[in-house]
C-alpha cells in the first residue's frame, strides 16, 4: 500500500558491507555481511528493512518514526531505534535498540543519511490511517520526546482550576499581558490569532478584547473545557472564540494565524519546555512575518554572595551525620545527601544587595530559533566582582518582549521589580569561591532539556588571578555543580528582610554556633569551617 503520492513512495535500496545487530536483550552481537537496506511503505508504517543479500527471509525492521541515524566515522553508522524488532522473534515490549552499519563507500554513506532523514520527515508527517479503518502507533513530536507519565502529571495539573487561579493573581504577570494587547489593538483588529497553551483562556479574552476577527484557544489539558465555559459566559467576546482540545503539535486550524499569543515562560525562562511547542506552532500556524506575543526572552545571570542560604543547605544533610540512630550509623549516605540538597536550585524572591557583579544576559528570539536549539543551552559567563566576598553560586531571572507595533512592553522577574510567582532561581555551588573587588569571574552555564520536560543544570564558575601578573592569565578557584530544574527548593514563605537586618552580634556563626558541618569533600572541610568562623563579613 502506498500511503505518500511523493518520491518516498516507491521502495529505494542501498548495498551494505556490513549489519551489526545490538540489542540489550541478546546475549551476543548477531552480525550480517553484504546485506540489503530497503526504505519502503507497508499498511501505511514507513520502515527501514534490513535483508540479507542471498536470503529473501526478512531480518531487522526498523520504524523511522521512532529511529535516529549518527554518523561515526565516513563509512559508518549507528541507528538506534524504540522498539525494532527481528521478523523471526516474537514481538517484545518497546525497547532500543542499535543497529551499526558499514558502507562499501563514503558517497554511499552520504546517499543513506539524506534517504534516511527524507523517509523520516515523510514518516513523522504523515499520521496515516491503516486500512482496517484503525491508527497507526504514530507519536506526535510532543510524545516523541516527552515521557508519558510527565505529560499525564503536567497536564493534570494545569487542568485544575486553583492552579490557574495562581497565576491569574500574578497581577504582574496578567496586568502586563494586559497592557501588551490592549495598548497594541492596532496588531489585533481584525486578524485571526491563535493561543497556544490557553489554559482559561484568559488571553483569548484579551485578544477578542482588542477586536480580533478570531481566536483559536488551543488547550490540551481538561482546562479546555473550563475555557469554554468561561467563554460562554462572556457572549459579546464567545462567537469569535474557538476552543480546541489538543497540543499544539497535533491539532489542525481551519487557517493560518496573524498573531500567536501564548504563556509558555517556566521558571528559568525555560522548564516545562514549553517554549518548544510556541516555537513548533509558530511553523505550523504562523503567516510569514506574523506576529509573536511575546517576541523575545532574555535570562540575565550574576554571581550572588548569600551566607545564609548556603549554611541553611549545607545543614539539612547533618542529619545524616548520627552515628547512632536508634543504633544505626547513618554517616555512609551523609555525602549523597550533602550534594543532593546543593542539586535543588532555589526559588525565592531574591533580595539585588546579594548580587556581586552586573549582570549578564542570553537572548532567545522566539519569532526565528529553531526547537532544536532549545533541547542544549549553552552560555559562556565573564562577570567583574564589584566588592570582595565568597560567591555561593549563580542567581537567574528572565524577562520577555512584547514587541507591539504601538508600546513594545516588558515582562520582567527581575530581583526588586514588583514580585511574580516566577520568583528568582539561585543556583548555589556547594563549594563557594572568594574574589575581591575588580576580579574576573568566569564560567559556563549549561542547560540540557530531558524527557520530564524540564532541564539539567551544569554550572562552573572560576575566579581567575587578580593583581600583579594576571596578564599571565591562569584559574585561581574553580567551582562546579549540577542541579535538576524540575526539583527546585520553594523558599517563597521565608522571610527575604529580616537576615539582612541582624545586628553584628546576631550573624549566622553565632545563630549556628552549636551546628557542626562536616563537607563530604575532604578538601573543602577546613574551607566550610573557615567560612563559619568569618560569616559575619558584610555586604556593602
Amino acid at each position: 500500500m502506498e500511503a505518500s503520492q511523493g518520491e518516498t513512495s516507491k521502495p529505494l535500496e542501498f548495498t551494505l558491507a556490513s549489519v551489526s545487530s545490538l540489542s540489550p536483550h541478546a546475549s551476543a552481537t548477531a552480525q550480517s555481511s553484504q546485506s540489503l537496506a530497503r526504505f519502503c511503505i507497508d499498511y501505511g508504517v514507513t520502515e527501514l528493512r534490513i535483508y540479507r543479500e542471498s536470503e529473501s527471509n526478512e531480518l531487522i525492521k526498523v520504524d523511522l518514526r521512532t529511529s535516529e541515524l549518527f554518523k561515526l566515522s565516513p563509512i559508518e553508522s549507528l541507528c538506534m531505534s524504540e522498539g525494532s524488532e527481528s521478523s523471526k522473534a516474537v514481538r517484545q515490549d518497546s525497547y532500543s535498540r542499535g543497529i551499526f552499519f558499514r558502507f562499501r563507500r563514503e558517497d554511499e554513506s552520504a546517499a543513506f543519511h539524506f534517504a534516511f532523514e527524507r523517509w523520516k520527515k515523510e514518516a513523522v508527517a504523515q499520521g496515516i490511517q491503516l486500512p482496517n479503518g484503525k491508527f497507526s502507533s504514530y507519536k506526535s513530536k510532543f510524545d516523541a520526546k516527552i515521557e508519558a507519565s510527565s505529560a499525564k502529571m503536567y497536564f493534570h495539573y494545569y487542568g485544575q482550576l486553583l492552579h490557574q487561579q495562581n497565576m491569574l493573581q500574578d497581577y504582574v504577570r496578567t496586568g502586563t499581558y494586559y497592557a501588551a494587547v490592549i495598548e497594541n489593538r492596532v496588531d489585533f483588529l481584525d486578524r485571526v490569532v491563535v493561543d497556544v497553551g490557553a489554559g482559561s483562556g484568559i488571553l483569548s479574552l484579551f485578544a477578542a478584547q482588542a477586536g480580533a476577527k478570531h481566536v483559536y484557544a488551543v488547550e490540551a489539558s481538561e482546562m479546555a473545557e473550563y475555557a469554554r465555559r468561561l467563554i460562554e459566559g462572556n457572549p459579546y467576546l464567545s462567537q469569535r472564540i474557538t476552543v480546541i482540545k489538543g497540543k499544539a503539535e497535533e491539532v489542525e486550524l481551519p487557517e493560518k494565524a496573524d498573531i500567536l499569543i501564548s504563556e509558555p515562560m517556566g521558571t528559568l525562562l525555560v522548564n516545562e519546555r514549553m517554549l518548544e511547542s510556541y516555537v513548533i506552532a509558530r511553523d505550523r500556524f504562523l503567516v510569514p512575518n506574523g506576529k509573536m506575543f511575546p517576541a523575545v526572552g532574555r535570562i540575565h545571570m550574576a554571581p550572588f554572595s548569600d551566607e545564609y542560604l548556603y549554611i541553611e543547605i549545607a545543614s539539612k544533610a547533618l542529619f545524616w551525620q548520627q552515628q547512632n540512630y536508634f543504633g544505626v550509623d547513618l554517616t555512609p549516605l551523609y555525602g549523597s545527601a550533602f550534594h543532593g540538597y546543593f542539586s535543588q536550585p532555589v526559588v525565592d524572591a531574591l533580595d539585588p544587595r546579594l548580587l556581586v557583579a552586573p549582570a549578564a544576559s542570553h537572548v532567545i528570539d522566539f519569532t526565528s530559533v529553531k526547537e532544536e536549539q532549545l533541547y542544549e543551552i549553552n552560555i559562556q559567563l565573564q562577570f567583574t566582582a564589584s566588592v570582595g566576598t565568597r560567591v555561593h553560586g549563580l542567581a537567574c531571572w528572565f524577562d520577555v518582549l512584547f514587541n507591539g507595533s504601538s508600546v513594545p512592553r516588558w515582562l520582567t522577574t527581575a530581583p526588586g521589580a514588583p514580585t511574580t510567582h516566577w520568583y528568582q532561581l539561585r543556583c548555589v555551588l556547594s563549594q563557594p569561591i572568594y574574589v575581591m573587588a575588580g576580579q574576573e569571574i568566569t564560567g559556563r552555564l549549561q542547560m540540557i532539556a530531558h524527557n520530564a520536560q524540564s532541564y539539567t543544570i551544569y554550572l562552573t564558575l572560576s575566579a581567575k588571578m587578580w593583581g600583579p601578573g594576571a596578564e599571565q592569565g591562569g584559574i585561581l578557584q574553580t567551582s562546579s555543580g549540577k542541579m535538576e530544574l524540575k526539583e527546585p527548593y520553594y523558599r517563597m514563605s521565608q522571610s527575604q528582610t529580616q537576615a539582612y537586618a541582624l545586628p553584628q552580634y546576631q550573624q549566622p556563626n553565632q545563630l549556628i554556633q552549636d551546628i557542626q558541618i562536616e563537607s563530604p569533600d575532604p578538601d573543602g572541610s577546613k574551607l566550610f569551617q573557615q567560612q563559619m568562623q568569618t560569616a559575619d563579613t558584610q555586604l556593602p
